[in-house]
């Protein structure tokens, strides 16, 4: 029998829960959806910190993605 994993089913089992909830709380449940935010955007959402961003960045980038540019 296989040990279970604890891989997480997507970007936000990475998260802290304050952070997780931030993102769910503004639907943003996926990378496709967190690419449509700058990085500024995501770390004005209460819960969200900078220690949260590198994770965000990696799982963007892992999905081919990024955020979205300042204008």
């Amino acid at each position: 029998m296989a040990a279970p994993t604890n891989k997480p089913d997507n970007f936000l089992g990475l998260l802290g829960a304050p952070a997780r909830r931030a993102l769910e709380n503004n639907q943003i449940t996926s990378e496709k959806k967190l690419s449509r935010y700058t990085e500024k955007e995501i770390l004005r959402l209460h819960g969200i910190g900078k220690s949260s961003l590198p994770i965000l960045q990696q799982a963007l980038k892992d999905a081919g993605l990024s955020f979205k540019r300042d204008q």
